[in-house]
């Protein structure tokens, strides 16, 4: 395979020789170092065999000094195949500048392939390569690698390391992610347990302070449900000795009985849409991130209207997509026109709207009963949500620096 491959790229060329004594023909080849293969016996006067391109006129000299003929019956290689164009100069120029194409535009890079983030977007990270200098169309062997990771990771904190490789055409960028820390409540610091909101005190467990409150209080949004502040009484016996206060976290879960009220609101005539049948289209191309378009008037008349978009990339066997895309735009002119809604679909939609947002603003709780209400008002369909749930309605509060504690104190 080897042989073959040099040559085809120094050409060889197939001989035939006749005279009465072919076989030395071949004893002068082997002496005067032409090199030969493939010998063929067409008959005794007669044989084929194979020569390079250069000792093609060699070979034909010793032929002739034993009274052989030889001619060329076919030839191949590299060689051969080059001087066909010796005359087609277009040929030649277009050759030598796909062969110049080629060895240029494959330090480019064209596309850039983001690898190992889960929560970090792929588009963030794309975005901040960008403003750091690599985009599809930048000269590869011209970035430094090391300033770029650097100063991506400085922008990006979600990410904890970063390599990009360059692949002739394709960068490479390999990401892993910063483990968050985990969240600590209090720290550490001396604070209270606050009510978030007010309620009816269902359950007190205090684990750390002294609880402020009882079952069946009535507590007020910023009221000091525990209290970190713990007062430390003397021994027995010791003649009233006060040993002051402690400052601690304080710590437990205050369930209550919250009445929480929403209200959503939605007008009973809406906007329809209704297409003219104007339309207007636009061509634009895209070569490495960079946007032509190919129409005469890039505006759109229309007042309002619907923008539909077509795109075309051109993709690689094995899915590999290229920085060229053809994008074909409809712009559809449309008119508003009013249409009366249905008032039992509305209200369905703000009730479940509602009943959303009231789960969501519990964190820990359950809602015990809802009671909805519908208003109608200036053409407005106005609904309110009344809810009695069960919540967790402590949240630790630090104290701030200079701040006393005794300030909490009932």
């Amino acid at each position: 395979m080897l042989k073959r491959t040099v040559n085809f790229l120094r050409g060889s060329v197939r001989l035939e020789v006749a005279g009465p004594f072919p076989e030395r023909f071949l004893n002068l080849c082997a002496q005067n170092g032409v090199p030969f293969w493939g010998v063929e016996w067409v008959d005794q006067t007669c044989l084929r065999l194979n020569v390079t391109r250069r000792g093609s006129s060699r070979a034909v000299e010793l032929a002739q000094r034993v009274g052989c003929t030889a001619t060329h019956a076919r030839h191949a290689g590299i060689p051969y195949f080059l001087e066909r164009f010796r005359r087609r100069y277009a040929l030649l120029a277009g050759l030598a500048l796909s062969l110049a194409a080629v060895c240029v535009l494959s330090r480019f890079v064209l596309t850039i392939d983001v690898q190992g983030n889960q929560t970090v977007p792929t588009a963030k990270i794309l975005s901040e390569l960008r403003r750091q200098g690599l985009r599809p169309g930048v000269y590869g062997p011209g970035l430094d690698q090391g300033l770029l990771v650097q100063e991506t990771l400085i922008q990006l904190p979600e990410l904890s390391w970063m390599a990009v490789n360059l692949h002739g055409t394709r960068a490479e960028v390999l990401v892993r992610e910063a483990i968050p820390k985990p969240r600590q409540e209090a720290d550490g610091r001396p604070g209270n347990i606050v009510a978030r909101t007010g309620g009816v005190l269902l359950r007190v467990e205090a684990l750390i302070g002294e609880a402020q409150f009882q079952v069946g209080d009535t507590v007020a949004p910023g009221d000091v449900l525990i209290s970190g502040n713990i007062h430390l009484d003397g021994p027995e016996y010791s003649d009233g000795v006060d040993l002051g206060w402690q400052q601690l976290p304080a710590a437990g879960s205050i369930y209550a009985r919250t009445w929480r009220t929403m209200t959503a609101r939605i007008p009973l005539e809406a906007q329809v849409k209704t297409y003219t049948g104007e339309e207007e289209h636009f061509w634009a191309l895209s070569i490495l991130g960079r946007r032509m378009v190919f129409s005469r008037n890039s505006g759109i008349s229309f007042p309002k209207y619907d923008k539909i978009s077509s795109v075309w990339r051109l993709t690689l066997p094995g899915g590999r997509e290229m920085p060229l895309a053809l994008t074909r735009e409809v712009a559809r002119e449309y008119t508003l026109t009013p249409a009366p809604i249905d008032q039992s679909a509305a209200q369905d939609l703000l009730e479940e709207r509602l009943r959303t947002m009231l789960e969501a603003e519990l964190e820990e709780g359950e809602v015990l009963s809802t009671q909805y209400t519908a208003l109608l008002r200036d053409g407005m369909l106005e609904v309110t949500l009344a809810a009695e749930c069960r919540e967790e309605i402590g949240r630790f509060v630090p104290l701030s620096a200079g701040e006393s504690q005794t300030d909490y104190q009932r």
